[in-house]
């Protein structure tokens, strides 16, 4: 169930938006001022936050400011002022979206459900694009290879290397292949440079803990095989 943080000094404007999203199926709790929402959120982070502008302490875009310094959270900021100043100090702060009050708490909540909805579908993407080898997990559109969920540091080459022999994980791939494919060309002259870019590999695959190794096709080429020790 995802969590809402609303913050508003207004007492009917928190009830509303405490029932209209609870009866959607999110759970819901609402502050009187954005300090206490800070507060709760550095015990327990929400899912997406919804803060008035104006209000006692610390107003909207300050606390907007210190989520922001914490998380990428999703933010709403209300206003009761049709201010395109702060609609443009909102954004440049950090917030995803904007309401002028009076609004209508239905429109809120299909704003809502729009941004839950991209999170969900940026977070399947990414999951879809997500290629695991026993420990060893390559996200090609972030061009970044985790060992257990931790990032490792390679050059563009590296992972251009590591990323074909993860879409070839099923077969040996031949060092023409490999020069071709990765480096553009297929000129036998060069082939230390795939040897030299594996033994690189090989130290940071062990150097951070993979179960994956690359193994030497003799006379052939590599491939990628799971250390079942």
């Amino acid at each position: 169930m995802k969590l809402i943080y609303a913050a508003d000094d207004e007492k009917n404007i928190r009830g509303l938006l405490k029932s209209f999203l609870e009866n959607e199926g999110y759970a819901v709790e609402v502050f009187e001022t954005g300090d206490l929402l800070f507060e709760k959120f550095l015990k327990a982070p929400a899912d997406l936050v919804i803060l008035d502008i104006m209000m006692p302490g610390n107003d909207g875009f300050a606390i907007c400011s210190k989520i922001r310094q914490l998380s990428n959270v999703p933010i709403i900021m209300l206003t009761a002022r049709d201010s395109d100043s702060d609609y443009v100090s909102g954004l440049a702060l950090g917030s995803d979206d904007y309401f002028t009050k009076p609004f209508r708490p239905l429109k809120l909540v299909m704003r809502v459900k729009a941004i839950f909805r991209r999170i969900d579908m940026e977070q399947q993407a990414l999951k879809d694009d997500k290629i695991t080898l026993g420990n060893l997990s390559l996200l090609s559109k972030q061009r970044s290879v985790l060992i257990s969920e931790n990032e490792i540091p390679l050059t563009l080459i590296e992972f251009e290397f590591l990323d074909f022999l993860f879409q070839n994980q099923h077969r040996a791939v031949s060092r023409d292949e490999i020069l071709n494919q990765v480096w553009g060309y297929d000129s036998m002259v060069e082939t230390r440079v795939t040897d030299d870019t594996v033994k690189r590999l090989r130290k940071k695959l062990s150097d951070y803990g993979s179960n994956v190794f690359i193994e030497t096709v003799r006379g052939f080429g590599f491939k990628l095989k799971v250390n079942q020790l």
